[in-house]
């Protein structure tokens, strides 16, 4: 008779967090590590995804913003005072060599299923923790054979540590008691039935729970999880309900959350060789929309839509052509949209323009298009009988014509600044979708950038800037005011002459301003225009329409 197999009493749960992920996906998506084979790297050397001589990117002044606000920021932002929640103005004063990208939620989803899908070299069971990025559940149990739990740590920090040398891992018999572990130590291990006691020395902060419930229990006193879990049950569901017997339960230890089985979408790409290789752009095109059309085509049947498509080119170099059948030289570039599209021809506009900046060092002799980002397909329909409606990727195709004939910056928008100075409070900016959703993140239209917002008198007028501010001679009163002005061989008497209103700022960049502003009105033209004065002379800025 066989004995039956022995299952483990308790499921053991490794929890793996990345330091600042977010803001890693965002500036290095574009070339993410590859996790599942990266060497194995020393405990304490930081490892480089590119070269030694470059700093990490936690180490360099980086920040993501959402709005004007910023979301997240390195480890380097953070020592010269920058926090997450600053505007974007009130941070580059603090630090002006800080580099600032919008909030990427397709670049951060991307490379978290690339990076769960190298722990699954690891483990079958890897989960990204919900609205904590960076973050990973993954099974830790039948690893007896296989080296033990030490040996599962060890293997996933060699991994993790290849996009952050801080990365974490802890092991417990739950979710909650394995994340506490990864503050407590950068490797540590929760013996079997030891949640509770690891758990009650441990702030309240480690407990996920409603904000109200947690501000209650800090007033009462309780700060620790065993202060918490040492609560009787009633009482605590009497005080604060549902939302309090589920902390109360995560204090303890007992956590429902466990990693599942991961399951990894359908590979989808297209691949072709050209019967000759060639360094015209034309073949390729050919090849770059047939591989769109099926890849689309496969994509609306699933009921998906693509946010992401890469482009590989195999060159014919020579460089691949080893006696035991070397990697062929590829070389990949991405394009992305803003929203999710499953139509051929915006894709296909944006991959044209794509390859005629595309610069070859060798002939082209196989193409691969790839889906590497794709959505839920949208539900957005159109009536038939309403000859206003029209298709919102339509518009999409349009402009992606436009920047092909045109260039990347054929297609623009005006964009507001967060400035004092008139000239500098808007810009032009590439648009990059029909419905003016910005690249940058920003999506509410704002004021165009020939209209100051500080100069705005009552009514409706606005200030239309001269492309360049203009010297002119002034012709001053004895304190200063602006009597008349010589411009381009013809002088102007200023009537009322309103000022002045010294404004000055961006000490901390390499164009400072102070200037003394003047709103002068002239009977003669019938029109109010603006004067400014500073250390090279008196200057026209614009005039009020």
């Amino acid at each position: 008779m066989t004995a039956p197999p022995m299952v483990p009493s308790t499921l053991r749960v490794a929890c793996v967090r990345i330091p600042r992920f977010p803001i890693g996906a965002v500036w290095l998506g574009a070339t993410p590590p590859d996790a599942a084979h990266a060497p194995a790297a020393p405990a304490n050397t930081p490892s480089d995804l590119h070269d030694a001589a470059t700093p990490h990117w936690d180490e360099q002044p980086l920040a993501l913003r959402d709005g004007q606000r910023l979301r997240a920021v390195t480890a380097a932002a953070a020592r010269v005072h920058v926090r997450a929640g600053m505007t974007v103005a009130a941070a580059r004063g603090r630090c002006a060599a800080l580099h600032v990208r919008a909030w990427d939620d397709t670049c951060v989803a991307r490379e978290l299923a690339r990076t769960s899908a190298a722990f699954l070299s690891a483990s079958p069971q890897v989960a990204p923790a919900a609205g904590m990025p960076g973050t990973w559940w993954i099974g830790a149990t039948g690893f007896d054979a296989l080296g033990g739990e030490r040996a599962l740590a060890d293997t996933l920090q060699r991994m993790a540590r290849v996009w952050h040398p801080g990365a974490r891992v802890g092991i417990a018999d739950s979710c909650v008691a394995a994340r506490a572990a990864t503050w407590q130590a950068a490797c540590r291990i929760v013996a079997p039935g030891g949640d509770a006691a690891s758990l009650a020395a441990l702030p309240l902060s480690l407990i996920p729970m409603d904000a109200e419930v947690r501000e209650a229990l800090v007033a009462l006193g309780l700060g620790t999880c065993g202060a918490l879990a040492a609560l009787s049950s009633g009482d605590v569901e009497r005080r604060w309900g549902t939302a309090g017997l589920s902390a109360w339960r995560l204090a303890q230890g007992v956590d429902p959350r466990r990693p599942v089985l991961a399951r990894t979408g359908p590979q989808r790409q297209a691949h072709a060789e050209l019967a000759m290789s060639t360094t015209n752009a034309e073949p390729v095109l050919f090849l770059v929309r047939g591989g769109l059309e099926r890849l689309m085509a496969d994509l609306v049947r699933d009921g998906r839509a693509a946010a992401a498509v890469a482009i590989t080119l195999t060159l014919d170099d020579g460089r691949g052509a080893l006696p035991s059948g070397g990697m062929p030289h590829t070389i990949t570039r991405e394009v992305r949209a803003p929203r999710a599209l499953a139509r051929v021809a915006p894709w296909f506009e944006r991959c044209r323009a794509l390859l005629d900046t595309w610069t070859l060092t060798a002939p082209v002799s196989a193409v691969t298009v790839s889906i590497t980002a794709a959505a839920p397909l949208g539900a957005e329909q159109g009536d038939l009988l309403a000859p206003a409606w029209r298709d919102p990727a339509a518009a999409e195709a349009a402009f992606e014509r436009l920047r092909t004939t045109l260039g990347a910056q054929g297609v623009v928008r005006p964009v507001a600044r967060d400035a004092y100075c008139a000239d500098r409070q808007g810009a032009w900016t590439e648009m990059v979708d029909g419905r003016g959703l910005m690249g940058d993140g920003a999506t509410a239209p704002p004021p165009s950038p020939l209209t100051s917002t500080i100069y705005h008198p009552p009514s409706t007028i606005s200030l239309r800037l001269l492309e360049t501010p203009e010297s002119v001679t002034v012709i001053a009163a004895p304190r200063g005011d602006p009597r008349a002005i010589d411009w381009r061989g013809r002088r102007i008497p200023i009537a009322r002459a309103l000022g002045p209103e010294r404004l000055s700022g961006a000490w901390w960049t390499d164009s400072p301003f102070a200037r003394d502003y003047w709103r002068c009105e002239s009977d003669e033209l019938e029109q109010e225009f603006l004067l400014y004065r500073d250390a090279n002379g008196w200057k026209l800025q614009g005039w009020y329409d």
